[in-house]
């Protein structure tokens, strides 16, 4: 476990100085996957990317590169994140929500926008400002606060090729179907009849 940025340690580390705990997430020598957003503001919506990842064990960083105030680290993230071992990239922002497109555009691996929510607009401009990418760069955008199901994609863009995390996410999978099934018995034992339809 390392430190490997001034926004990103190791769960076992000590979070920088006026941080809040919950900033707290697994980092690897190894990851597989880089969550990064455009504001400390944003990690309360993040984190739950993160939090998807650890589910399957999956290796991944957190950082702070914004677009605006910090364009060359930026640049410089999505240019070398393949050369590091990285196989994608979640990329979280709101308002004018230009950091997945810019990422798209300088790395040849998938990327997840995850539109942040603010005040204003209720995140419909960070939906769009993420969706609406040209033909030929492609960012996979998730639904506004949507990062718990970032991450879970990008376990199923892992697990393409890793059958071990494949059957992970099989058993994930029938886990939800399972969940549904016991929600529909109570509210077929509520509603007094049987099982209807199917």
């Amino acid at each position: 476990m390392v430190t490997i940025s001034r926004t990103a340690w190791s769960a076992r580390g000590t979070p920088p100085r006026g941080s809040p705990e919950s900033w707290e997430t697994t980092v690897s020598d190894a990851a597989r996957v880089g969550i990064v957003m455009g504001s400390d503001s944003d990690w309360p919506v993040m984190q739950a990317a993160a939090e998807a990842l650890r589910e399957f064990d999956v290796a991944h960083e957190a950082d702070v590169v914004s677009a605006h105030r910090m364009p060359e680290e930026m640049l410089a993230y999505g240019k070398q994140a393949a050369g590091r071992g990285l196989s994608v990239i979640i990329a979280g922002a709101g308002g004018a929500a230009h950091l997945p497109g810019m990422l798209a555009a300088v790395t040849p691996l998938p990327v997840i926008g995850v539109p942040v929510p603010l005040r204003t607009l209720d995140g419909m401009d960070s939906l769009l400002s993420i969706v609406q990418m040209p033909a030929g760069v492609p960012v996979a955008t998730v639904a506004i606060g949507g990062a718990r199901n970032a991450g879970l994609l990008a376990v199923r863009i892992l697990a393409a090729s890793d059958p071990a995390l494949r059957a992970r996410m099989e058993e994930f999978q029938a886990s939800l179907k399972e969940s549904a099934q016991a929600k529909g018995d109570v509210v077929r034992r509520e509603a007094g009849g049987g099982r209807v339809g199917f």
